[in-house]
């Protein structure tokens, strides 16, 4: 398997056709997996914002001085505001935010990014991203593409590429009833094979002014196993999920 980042990328615009920058700059095959940073989506998207957009409420403004009392940094209430009106369910709101996406991320901020965003204050997730891997799919000649965030992982440190939206591939590789080399029957694997793909081509875009946003991934072979559509955990068996909801934090 060979990975390697679209090169020459110009700075993404509101508007800009993303498909059309990927195919001028690279000549892709049918089985290639195209993996985009939602960062460009977003601004393609035009997903920019002004914090001047967010006026606070009372909730944002008193999760603001909280966290203000907690981390000892002080905190726009607006942002909080941000964070609120993107997400469906705050997790946890000390020592930070932690928040379910519209389309079932959860991660810190709602994903909203303050990075790499020259014309606005604030870079939010793209509304849809596997509406948006579609989009993009339609018109490559790759007839997979993932779209991309990084986040941090619970008992782990530091950030890594994961999948927030995809088209034309199945998020997992299920090995349920294949065996062993000992022949004994698997119950519980499924490969979680968006993620894996999108932690890979992290490695290859890279962070911060690395301006490689783009990856695509050559020779990955599904092999014969069946498919998984689950991604994000269903609430219902989501036992951390369920546990951080009970959970207050204690500085």
């Amino acid at each position: 398997m060979e990975l390697f980042a679209v090169p020459d990328l110009p700075e993404v615009r509101p508007g800009d056709d993303l498909a059309a920058l990927i195919r001028e700059r690279v000549d892709l095959r049918p089985d290639d997996v195209v993996v985009v940073a939602s960062t460009v989506v977003s601004k393609a998207e035009d997903r920019t914002a002004d914090l001047s957009s967010f006026p606070a409420g009372p909730r944002a403004r008193e999760i603001a001085t909280n966290l203000e009392e907690t981390t000892g940094d002080e905190k726009d209430p607006r942002f909080a505001q941000a964070v609120l009106e993107e997400s469906t369910e705050v997790l946890m709101e000390s020592p930070f935010l932690l928040t379910e996406s519209r389309f079932g991320h959860v991660g810190v901020n709602a994903g909203i990014d303050r990075s790499n965003v020259p014309d606005a204050d604030l870079l939010l997730l793209p509304r849809r991203p596997s509406e948006s891997a579609a989009r993009i799919r339609a018109e490559l000649p790759a007839e997979r593409v993932i779209v991309t965030d990084t986040s941090g992982r619970p008992f782990r440190h530091g950030q890594r590429g994961v999948a927030i939206g995809w088209d034309g591939i199945a998020p997992g590789r299920d090995y349920r009833g294949e065996r062993d080399r000992n022949g004994r029957e698997l119950g519980v694997t499924v490969e979680n094979a968006i993620d894996e793909l999108a932690a890979a081509a992290n490695l290859v875009a890279g962070e911060g002014a690395s301006g490689t946003p783009v990856v695509v991934v050559r020779g990955f072979e599904w092999g014969d196993h069946d498919e998984s559509d689950a991604h994000f955990r269903d609430v219902s068996g989501d036992f951390v999920r369920q546990a951080v909801r009970e959970w207050e934090f204690e500085g």
